[in-house]
């Protein structure tokens, strides 16, 4: 069995963090032959999807890969493709998805579906579920935002498109600030932002549960730095070992069937509280710190689940 990844060029990933590695670690693991490519590399070719893959081994020493020579290969060749390129979603990540839509699901599995990642905007998603969502608007309009700040003295700012805490500002009604903050973040009100309220509870962490074909699997709680309001582990936050509550189990169950018919099989919840926040279905990550915090083997198990829906 074959197992492709697309991701970033593969020196870019870190060693310890990265979930893809962890993936392709678990599945060199499990005896399958593991491939990477980018979406540069993606192509259709008399209807179907193929790619130029390199062969790949992950290794403990210095370089942490090794990459054997660049073939052309279709991607039915593939038991399963996981589609992993980070933000973010432009014209480059749009276009691959549509390259990957002349995948036949009969013969490979893609993760996730091609085009559950165009309807998932990572943060307009999680508006499917507004019950369990703080409120929130999404705007270009400064109007709008101040409005907001006058029923909620403080809220955040992110962008539609950003990732790893890129791109987030705390707003206040009184930071003299605030006016500029949104004009580059809106650029010039012309680029819609999501505007949430704030969440106090996000100072004692925001917690990323890794949900698998909608059951959790786990999760990890990213802690911000006392001087920032952002806990994504690429900015700094502090990974804290943690449990997924039976409140969090039901929130789960409750996205499950929408996240399964929109072909949305890996994902990573971000929950404040008892607040949800995003979805994150691109490159959701977290299975490596949750793996060294408690011991587990995530990789193996999301890999195995993968297998198993080829081999059934």
């Amino acid at each position: 069995m074959e197992f492709l990844f697309v991701i970033d060029p593969i020196e870019r990933l870190i060693p310890n963090h990265d979930t893809s590695l962890a993936l392709m670690e678990a599945a060199q693991g499990q005896g399958y032959r593991v491939w990477c490519c980018t979406v540069a590399d993606l192509f259709v070719a008399q209807g179907g999807c193929g790619c130029w893959a390199c062969p790949v081994r992950l290794q403990s020493e210095p370089p942490f890969y090794e990459l054997g020579a660049q073939q052309r290969l279709r991607l039915e060749q593939m038991a399963v493709v996981f589609m992993r390129k980070d933000p973010p979603v432009d014209r480059a990540y749009l276009f691959a998805t549509y390259l990957l839509d002349r995948v036949d699901p009969r013969q490979t599995l893609v993760v996730n579906s091609p085009e559950g990642l165009r309807r998932a905007n990572e943060k307009m998603y999680a508006l499917n579920f507004a019950r369990y969502l703080p409120e929130v608007i999404v705007t270009s309009q400064a109007k709008e935002v101040f409005t907001f700040l006058e029923q909620h003295p403080q809220a955040v700012l992110k962008p539609l498109d950003g990732k790893g805490g890129e791109g987030i500002f705390l707003l206040s009604a009184q930071d003299k600030n605030l006016k500029a903050l949104i004009e580059v973040s809106t650029q010039f009100e012309t680029i819609p932002v999501m505007v949430q309220r704030y969440l106090p509870e996000a100072r004692l962490g925001d917690k990323r549960i890794i949900v698998l074909a909608g059951e959790p699997l786990g999760g990890v709680l990213r802690v911000p730095q006392a001087d920032d309001v952002r806990g994504n582990l690429r900015v700094g936050g502090r990974a804290v070992a943690t449990e997924v509550t039976d409140y969090e189990r039901e929130l789960c169950a409750a996205l499950a069937p929408q996240l399964v018919a929109d072909g949305l099989y890996f994902v990573g919840l971000d929950v404040i509280g008892t607040y949800l926040t995003e979805v994150n279905v691109t490159s959701p990550t977290g299975i490596q710190e949750i793996d060294t915090l408690n011991g587990t083997h995530l990789a193996q198990t999301v890999i195995t689940w993968a297998a198993a829906q080829r081999l059934g």
